[in-house]
């Protein structure tokens, strides 16, 4: 959504909860690897290289699907990276989150220890199966004539519990769902499981895949705006407690805060979501012990949905003032909405971004924002932890 909007130009409205609760002390959490597959292709460095590149066009897959602009991942060799053996009972979400759970373990030795899991955000899980599996219970002569087979990839932890017995994961195994929220809610989780010594190690992010379901769910209420396109992605990120990582690994970033709250779109209206938001990201800021005036990248991640874009847009106006161009970091542009990968694609557009040495001067760390259709609202502050 781009120009100004009557919700742009309004005064502040409805509640904005922003209590001044006493900064706790920091504890940075380590993001020391990453699997990242999108429509840009695989890894971090092809979404920051991705608006430098002509861009396909974005249709329509095929006869089942509506018309209605899509955008696949590329770049993904299951079969490559994971073998043949099973391959065929994997749903796609199954495949995407193995395989970057693979990468992002690659010279880790992350099966190493007990104490390493899995934290994974998504909207419902692997909707082309559900669509599938349910869609037979309607079509075939008696109900139950289904393949039992494939009832498992319709579960929304499938993804996580099938990567965890591959790699030997015997710690936090964890499943949140959480629409365009759901990776924020992940990070967050591990965040929380990590501060308070639950494990040592976490494999955390997002997932979403393309379906005709899907598609037309989203072609049926209009949510998308009309110059986007529908993506699908993974990302995944290992996380460890600060100074863990003694093993000469890079640091690639720091997560500093994640924070969410909520606002009744209906009874309190966009304003009030607008600056609850806008609250949301101040105390993430603060809980991060950054100053005010710092000089932040933003990663916004409601700009492909209708309406919600100038929410998103009014809330960082109104906690960090004006924000340059140069500082506003757009992963949905190249890859389109991804909605419970978003955050996790945002979060993975920031950190190529750094290594690939784009950032404005005297940027050292990106707030990443998202704005759910409930009400839900969210902020993440990460760091670079030794800017040049």
């Amino acid at each position: 959504m781009t120009g100004t909007t009557l919700l742009d130009a309004a005064p502040s409205a409805g509640p904005a909860d922003d209590r001044e609760h006493p900064a706790p002390s920091v504890l940075p959490i380590d993001i020391v690897g990453h699997g990242v597959f999108s429509a840009a292709g695989r890894g971090t460095a092809a979404i920051a290289d991705a608006p430098a590149r002509p861009q396909a066009p974005a249709g329509a897959p095929g006869e089942d699907w509506p018309e209605l602009a899509v955008r696949p991942v590329t770049d993904f060799d299951p079969q490559a990276l994971l073998g043949r053996k099973g391959l065929s009972r994997m749903s796609r979400t199954d495949q995407l989150v193995m395989a970057a759970c693979t990468i992002a373990t690659d010279g880790t030795a992350a099966s190493a220890t007990a104490r390493t899991g899995i934290v994974l955000g998504t909207t419902v899980g692997s909707s082309g199966a559900q669509e599938v599996f349910f869609r037979d219970t309607f079509v075939q002569d008696r109900p139950y004539l289904v393949n039992p087979s494939a009832f498992p990839g319709t579960l929304m932890n499938s993804a996580a519990g099938k990567t965890a017995i591959r790699l030997g994961l015997t710690g936090v195994n964890a499943t949140v769902s959480g629409g365009p929220l759901a990776a924020l809610h992940a990070l967050r989780y591990a965040r929380t499981a990590l501060a308070n010594g639950h494990a040592d190690r976490l494999l955390a992010g997002g997932v979403e895949e393309l379906s005709a379901a899907a598609a037309w769910s989203w072609r049926q209420s209009g949510a998308l705006h009309p110059t986007a396109a529908l993506g699908e992605g993974c990302g995944v990120f290992v996380l460890e407690r600060e100074g863990a990582a003694g093993d000469g690994r890079d640091v690639l970033g720091q997560l500093l805060a994640c924070e969410i709250g909520h606002a009744d779109p209906v009874a309190d209206g966009p304003l009030a979501m607008a600056a609850r938001l806008a609250a949301v990201v101040r105390r993430a800021l603060r809980r991060s012990g950054l100053p005010a005036d710092e000089p932040v990248a933003v990663a916004p991640g409601a700009a492909a949905r209708r309406g919600w874009a100038a929410v998103e847009r009014r809330a960082l106006r109104e906690a960090l003032g004006a924000v340059p161009a140069d500082r506003t970091v757009r992963a949905d542009t190249a890859l389109g909405e991804t909605y419970g990968a978003s955050v996790a694609l945002q979060l993975a557009a920031v950190l190529g971004r750094w290594q690939a040495g784009q950032a404005a001067p005297r940027e050292r760390a990106a707030v990443l924002t998202t704005v759910g259709p409930d009400g839900s609202v969210g902020a993440a502050v990460i760091v670079r932890p030794d800017p040049r």
